[in-house]
């Protein structure tokens, strides 16, 4: 669920300027030790991830510009934090001369680098004050022109840069140098189409809270319309009181929470539950000037960074996954719910066991939430401790009845949508695996969670508009986020799934995320365009799920950022993007993407295993543009267009002949699903 106080995504461009002043270096590079004839080390700056809510720019210490400032992301959370660089497979690192080019400012917390070898020692390597003006130095700062290392450093696992005060201009590291293998192509995993209509949802939009033991037949019938839901589901409905544990009827709330999930699994709907914020009872143990429902999932004053820190919110995950997961033989002893009526009565709760309901469930939501403070931002680290005892009891040694894992071993367990859009956290997550968790038999690393996940809100940059999700605005856009991740996955995690779990635009104009009116195109029209846009968009880059935000406003007329997300009006009934997706899931959610034929217009074929191919067409754009397109149906003698139609449940359908093996099609902003006659005949009779 999204805060009000904070932006969309991170723009790189938007920073804070570490150096203190600017400096312009033409100083020719040392001779001394003579560094030209040693091999220079090649850093690839994109590789660096840092442990805190910085974006980037550390790679510009490594680009040979000498006439730069360093920016490292704006309003850190962790103000002296490390960052880290990981040496690939088949890569071989090893430094004997360091050279760091000085710019202007004083530290007095000065820049450390080290090297991390297989065994996790951190080995000195330099230390960096932001002494000696325009000057290179070298790596002791009581022996600014030395430049050899005491020791060369041999077998380096990582290179990790602890943040000072400030940076300097650029850093080179000699010594031997071998490159990685090179990487394995990546082989994209397209989900049905339907898997792209996902939609955040509570309780209360499908039960009534005045009557919370049954589904309300009206309220559910808004949540049809869509192909899966995350269930935002707060800790406190489970446990209101520690070690007591509630799910229909819930001690808070009354919810009844058998009743939703057995109600979505009839009916298709693959639900998300996402367990997030802190009970009451945890809270009150922070400072009074501290507390909120959002804190790290965590007593006050824990060790963040160990496991064992987390037991409490591990052990009612292993509750849930008892309950509504899949195996039938947990062992009932180790299972405890609260049976005592709240009033003559009331429900009772009793103790079930693979119900067979929920397949995934999500560790909290948005740990990298650094505009809530430190008590609610857990770097990536921290978090993968967390991951960790949540998973599987961190490696079972937390005891019986700790972790989804040791209840049901087929949920799977998705990390916390991040509100930061790159890749730098669930880098680090990893990297703890390797430190803490090991490796496999099969030689991967024995991580602690089953799907990556990340948050994306596309927006103008200036946090004034949302933008269309193709839009290329400088060094961002959706497209390219979805392929980072997609490429991380492939690269550092064996091809793990990639799930966007929140996007979406307000339509209140005063919102800095709103959609915009475009020519002949309401507001809400357009909206439709951009949801669906974003669904064909992340089904073509190999993201295996998204859920948009959300079902309903949170504050209905309001221009603040995210309170009028909503897909559904207050009275139920669909806006257009909730019939552009309706009527796209009940036709097309069985397709599956096979290729992109075009880039612009773009053109995508899908394929169904009956009917065969379709094709979806639409021009990239936000300012009303129009055209034509000539699709080829070799074959054919007529192509059928299918176009979602605001207010309706059905697309209109349209005829268009092929003449000479190619159908001439009018096309906007808005994707049209085409078939050719033959296909067809077979589609409708499904």
């Amino acid at each position: 669920m999204k805060s009000k106080s904070r932006y969309t995504i991170v723009i790189p461009f938007l920073v804070v300027i570490i150096c203190f002043s600017f400096v312009s270096v033409c100083q020719q590079h040392p001779s001394v030790d003579s560094l030209n004839e040693k091999t220079k080390i090649p850093i690839d700056g994109t590789r660096w991830y840092q442990l805190s809510n910085a974006s980037d720019g550390l790679e510009k210490l490594f680009d040979g510009e000498k006439n730069q400032l360093i920016y490292t992301g704006r309003n850190r959370i962790i103000k002296y934090y490390d960052a880290y660089y990981p040496v690939l497979n088949g890569e071989s690192i090893s430094i004997d001369s360091i050279s760091l080019l000085a710019g202007s400012g004083i530290s007095k917390v000065p820049m450390k680098i080290f090297a991390i070898d297989r065994k996790w020692n951190r080995i000195p390597l330099a230390t960096f004050s932001g002494s000696n003006f325009s000057k290179w130095v070298g790596p002791y700062p009581d022996k600014p022109t030395v430049f050899k290392l005491d020791s060369p450093v041999r077998d380096i696992m990582y290179l990790m840069i602890t943040v000072g005060d400030v940076f300097p201009i650029e850093i080179e590291f000699y010594g031997n140098y071998t490159k990685p293998n090179a990487p394995s192509s990546i082989h994209l995993n397209h989900a049905p189409l339907k898997s792209y209509f996902g939609i955040n949802a509570f309780e209360w939009d499908f039960e009534n809270p005045a009557e919370a033991s049954s589904i309300d037949s009206s309220r559910f019938s808004a949540i049809k319309n869509f192909g899966g839901v995350r269930h935002y589901l707060d800790w406190q409905k489970l446990e209101s009181e520690k070690g007591k544990y509630t799910f229909n009827p819930t001690r808070d709330g009354g919810w009844n929470y058998d009743a939703i999930y057995e109600t979505c699994k009839l009916n298709g709907i693959e639900v998300l539950a996402c367990l997030k914020t802190i009970p009451s009872w945890m809270r009150a143990t922070y400072p009074e000037n501290l507390r909120n429902n959002e804190n790290n999932p965590l007593p006050y004053n824990k060790d963040l960074s160990d496991p064992k820190s987390y037991i409490d919110q591990a052990k009612v995950a292993y509750q849930f996954a008892a309950r509504y997961g899949t195996n039938p033989i947990v062992d009932r002893s180790s299972l405890s719910v609260n049976d005592v009526p709240r009033w003559t009565g009331d429900g009772v709760n009793s103790i079930k066991v693979g119900l067979g309901l929920i397949n995934y469930i999500e560790c909290e939501n948005e740990r990298d939430k650094w505009w809530k403070g430190r008590q609610a931002y857990q770097t990536a680290r921290e978090y993968a401790a967390n991951l960790s005892a949540f998973y599987d009891g961190h490696l079972n040694t937390m005891g019986p009845g700790v972790g989804v894992k040791n209840a049901d071993k087929n949920m799977k367990v998705v990390m916390a949508g991040v509100a930061l859009a790159n890749t730098a956290y669930f880098r680090g997550m990893i990297d703890w695996c390797k430190e803490f968790r090991g490796y496999n038999p099969d030689g991967s690393v024995n991580l602690c969670w089953d799907i990556i996940n990340y948050h994306l809100y596309t927006n103008d940059g200036d946090m004034k508009r949302g933008v269309s999700p193709e839009k290329d605005i400088p060094d961002y856009s959706g497209d390219a986020v979805a392929k980072s991740f997609v490429n991380a996955a492939h690269l550092y995690a064996n091809d793990m799934p990639v799930w966007v779990t929140e996007a979406g635009y307000d339509i209140n104009p005063g919102s800095p995320n709103k959609a915009i009116a475009i020519k002949n195109k309401s507001i809400l029209e357009t909206q439709a365009d951009w949801i669906l846009r974003t669904s064909l968009m992340y089904s073509r880059n190999g993201i295996q799920k998204v859920f948009f935000y959300e079902l309903h406003d949170d504050a209905s007329n309001s221009g603040n950022l995210y309170g009028t997300s909503g897909l559904i009006s207050g009275n139920n009934s669909r806006r257009p993007a909730a019939d552009f997706i309706m009527q796209s899931l009940n036709n097309f959610g069985d397709y599956h993407y096979v290729r992109s034929l075009n880039a612009s217009p773009i053109v995508d074929e899908y394929t169904h295993p009956i009917f065969g191919s379709m094709y979806c067409v639409y021009i990239p754009d936000e300012v009303g543009a129009t055209g034509e397109y000539q699709l080829s149906l070799n074959g054919e003698d007529e192509a059928i267009v299918f176009t979602p139609k605001a207010g309706a449940n059905l697309m209109k359908i349209a005829n268009v002949k092929v003449v000479g093996g190619k159908a001439v099609l009018p096309i906007g902003e808005t994707p049209i699903f085409v078939m050719g006659n033959k296909a067809y005949q077979l589609f409708k009779k499904r």
